[in-house]
């Protein structure tokens, strides 16, 4: 069996990536064949709906999210509606109850719509929000992947070297929580991608070149 989507919360997957980059391009999920020595991959071309590259984009944009919510809007985005039973079996679920982590949030915010119950519950995203992108938000880094707050860090440093923690928070954002970034600038400095001088609040973090 080909596990297209691990169930495991932290648990990296090419095929993930795969799914992730397509759907988000509005093009079709990717076919998988697993054959006795290998396992093909059949990525289609063609773009199914080129609105869902825009809705993706801005709900992205406006509520930083997760590799699973990218792929789950994006295949309920190409579909009239899709039932718990049929989403879970795309995703390669081992049952309706494993959608949880997939669209709690995405629920909440009103990005996808649900009708039913159970397994027979059916998600779909509203055809006018997919194609008027007629949902409101702020732009928030309250929200913000660690790996994507690393990055923003390291920016910020390369351009402001020996700059003090509450600068760095300050220029990245200020909705941001303090520990969050400086749990960011820890990991960076274990990875060598960070130094630092001083002490306390005389501390000064630069970039590695």
């Amino acid at each position: 069996m080909v596990l297209l989507c691990s169930e495991r919360p932290n648990a990296p997957s090419g095929f993930d990536k795969i799914f992730e980059v397509l759907l988000s391009q509005g093009r079709p999920a990717p076919r998988l064949f697993e054959l006795h020595d290998r396992v093909q991959v059949t990525v289609f071309r063609r773009i199914l709906k080129p609105e869902v590259i825009d809705f993706i984009a801005k709900a992205d944009q406006i509520y930083q999210l997760t590799q699973r919510e990218r792929i789950v809007l994006g295949l309920l985005a190409q579909q009239d509606a899709l039932t718990a039973r049929e989403l879970a079996s795309i995703l390669e679920l081992s049952s309706a109850d494993s959608l949880q982590p997939w669209l709690k949030r995405v629920l909440d915010w009103g990005l996808v719509r649900g009708s039913g119950r159970t397994q027979a519950m059916r998600y779909f995203v509203a055809p006018d929000l997919l194609r008027n992108l007629n949902f409101n938000g702020e732009t928030t880094l309250k929200l913000i992947e660690p790996h994507r707050l690393s990055a923003l860090v390291l920016e910020d440093l390369r351009r402001y070297p020996n700059s003090a923690i509450s600068d760095i928070h300050q220029r990245i954002g200020g909705e941001i929580h303090p520990k969050q970034v400086k749990r960011a600038l820890d990991e960076l400095i274990e990875k060598n991608a960070v130094s630092f001088e001083g002490s306390n609040r005389w501390r000064r973090y630069k970039a590695v070149t």
